[in-house]
C-alpha cells in the first residue's frame, strides 16, 4: 500500500505535465498590419493641466505639470514656456533662466519669448535688461498689445 501512493502520484504528476504541455493549434497568428499605431503626444495631459493651473494662478500645481510635460517631451516648446512663466511667478528666477535657456535653444529667439523673458527681468526688478528685451520683442511682433501693456508695466514702476 505504501507503495501504491507514491506511485501513484509520480503517474498522476506525469499525467498532468503531458496534458498541460500540449498547444492549441486554434490560436491565430495571423499578423495584422492594417492598423497602424497611433503616436501619442505623453506630455499633453500634463501640458493642458499646466495651462489650466497657471489660469487660475495655482502657481506650484501649474510648475509641476510643465515640469512633467518636459520631462516627458523634452522639446515641447509651449511646456518649456510655461515652465518658465511658473517659475517666474513662483519667484524662482534661477530656474526660470534654465527654463528660457532651453527653450531657446528648442524654439529659437522668437518675440514672444523674449516678450516673456523681458517680463522675467521686469519682475526682478532689472529695469534696463526688461526695457531691452521688450523692444526687441515689440520690433519682431505684429500684434503689439501684450508688449506695449509690459511696457507700460515698466513705465509705471
Amino acid at each position: 500500500m505504501r507503495q501504491r501512493l507514491p506511485r501513484a502520484a509520480a503517474v498522476l504528476a506525469a499525467v498532468l505535465m503531458i496534458t498541460g504541455c500540449t498547444t492549441n493549434n486554434n490560436v491565430d497568428t495571423t499578423k495584422t498590419t492594417a492598423i497602424q499605431p497611433v503616436a501619442k503626444d505623453v506630455s499633453a495631459n500634463d501640458l493642458v493641466e499646466g495651462k489650466a493651473q497657471f489660469r487660475e494662478a495655482n502657481f506650484g500645481l501649474a510648475e509641476q505639470h510643465f515640469r512633467k510635460a518636459v520631462e516627458l517631451k523634452s522639446d515641447n516648446a509651449e511646456a518649456w514656456m510655461g515652465l518658465a512663466a511658473s517659475y517666474d511667478e513662483l519667484g524662482r528666477f534661477d530656474f526660470a533662466d534654465r527654463a528660457y535657456a532651453q527653450l531657446l535653444k528648442v524654439a529659437g529667439r522668437k518675440p514672444q519669448i523674449v516678450n516673456n523673458m523681458g517680463y522675467s527681468q521686469l519682475l526682478r526688478g532689472n529695469k534696463k535688461r526688461a526695457r531691452a528685451l521688450l523692444l526687441e520683442a515689440k520690433a519682431g511682433m505684429a500684434d503689439q498689445t501684450v508688449v506695449n501693456a509690459n511696457l507700460a508695466l515698466l513705465d509705471k514702476g
